[in-house]
């Protein structure tokens, strides 16, 4: 089966890209490979699978909407995965402009060719941004989700919207995704491991904003990549309970679903950081500061629909997941600790 991977160049993409390669499936590979953070990381994610017999390459930005067409004309993939967007929270608020071309412009291009062209399911990156100012926990995908605090909430919620009319209207059967601060080897250099783990061995000073006390499910990326496959295979379907009068965000008389994709076990975000410290023997350096615009205190996934459906069985824990990170820093950059 060919399959569309949008974002292959990306972090969790790259990862998703070699767990299809390595089932046996034929993967088009798409990225804009921008410079939002240093696309060398790109073009070595990409240097791991690039010469499989299975693997073929496009550079193209998913605004374009000619070159989006001709893609999928071409290629007539089977299957997408939509992970390529503008990424980050508080990019979004100095940029605005760039999220409403990547992720919503891009997005519609990603519906029309899969519209177009008799795509047997699309699965797509939402986020656990879209839960904004959301107080209760755990975050359910049964939960009203209409106060974004940041315009990529914004436009992730925008996608879930779009895809549930392009499910009632053609019969598409579309699966948004919401992941939960992923991370794992081969991650985005503007995140916080990243950078944390940067600082620590450099011994600089690094902030830390809500003075430290953010609740994050972090989530370990073979445990995203699994969950991803998973839904992959399994095409949604409506629900036939659905009831109008009573509407369940998370499911749809329309071949339409949502799910959380997390951990499902909070960690504070200093303990994050102990857990570096404790792999590197080496102690952080932090400014504390205030919650930052756009931020959330805390995330918190309720996984149950995924378990029940799929049998998503997240099984990494964080002190495990960042020693793998961290190892793998070491060599990516040559580091000897």
């Amino acid at each position: 089966m060919k399959i569309l991977v949008t974002g292959s160049a990306g972090f969790i993409g790259s990862a998703l890209t070699l767990r299809l390669l390595n089932e046996g499936y034929e993967v088009i590979g798409l990225d804009n490979h921008n410079d939002y953070y240093d696309p060398a990381i790109k073009e070595a994610r990409i240097q791991r699978f690039l010469d499989s017999p299975g693997y073929q390459h496009i550079r193209a930005d998913l605004a374009n909407t000619a070159a989006m067409d001709e893609i999928f004309a071409t290629h007539q993939p089977k299957r997408v995965v939509n992970l390529a967007a503008q990424a980050g929270v508080r990019y979004s608020i100095e940029q605005p402009l760039a999220y409403i071309n990547s992720n919503i412009l891009g997005f519609a291009n990603i519906l029309e060719g899969c519209r177009h062209n008799k795509v047997e399911h699309l699965v797509y990156a939402s986020s656990s941004s879209v839960y904004g100012a959301n107080t209760a926990m755990p975050f359910s995908v049964h939960q009203n989700v209409d106060h974004p605090l940041s315009v990529y909430a914004a436009s992730k919620k925008s996608n879930e919207l779009m895809a549930h009319a392009y499910s009632h209207l053609y019969g598409l059967p579309t699966t948004g995704l919401r992941f939960f601060t992923v991370y794992g080897p081969w991650g985005r250099p503007d995140m916080a491991l990243f950078k944390f783990t940067k600082a620590i061995i450099s011994g600089e000073k690094f902030q830390v904003f809500n003075y430290g006390k953010h609740r994050r499910d972090f989530t370990y990326i073979d445990d995203i990549v699994d969950g991803i496959y998973r839904v992959l295979e399994r095409p949604a379907t409506p629900n036939p309970s659905w009831d109008g009068d009573r509407p369940d965000p998370g499911t749809s008389k329309a071949p339409w679903r949502v799910y959380n994709i997390g951990n499902s076990k909070p960690v504070e975000l200093m303990e994050y950081i102990g857990a570096i410290e404790r792999f590197l023997k080496k102690k952080a350096r932090i400014d504390l500061l205030p919650m930052q615009p756009g931020d959330v205190p805390d995330t918190f996934a309720d996984v149950q629909d995924l378990v029940d459906d799929i049998g998503y069985r997240p099984s990494t824990p964080v002190e495990e997941g960042v020693a793998k990170f961290i190892t793998w820093y070491c060599d990516y950059f040559g580091i000897v600790l």
